[in-house]
């Protein structure tokens, strides 16, 4: 029980830390982004990164709600969690890297 709450918390700090350093590297180098042009985000595609997040989003509020003590919530968080840094370096890959 306690491996879980602690692998729980340790990836949702993990994550946000993940997303403020991002966020920092995007306000200060916004203007290398201009190469990317336009993203159309009403596209069919997007719907799996969009369940993704709101899933992480309702497990982390389930989580939290329930102060981290059901075990199977918090192994869920994890994977949920793992998923989205996984998808966040897919992303940030292809941005950083981009194909000529």
């Amino acid at each position: 029980m306690k491996l879980s709450k602690f692998f729980a918390k340790l990836m949702v700090r993990m994550f946000f830390i993940l997303i403020l350093a991002a966020g920092v590297g995007v306000w200060q180098g916004g203007d290398k982004l201009k190469h990317l042009g336009y993203i159309n985000l009403f596209q069919w595609r997007m719907i799996f990164p969009a369940l993704l997040i709101s899933g992480f989003i309702g497990l982390l509020l389930t989580a939290s709600i329930k102060k981290y003590n059901n075990m199977e919530l918090n192994w869920l968080l994890v994977v949920n969690t793992l998923m989205l840094i996984i998808y966040a370096m897919a992303i940030f890959m292809k941005i950083a890297y981009p194909v000529a």
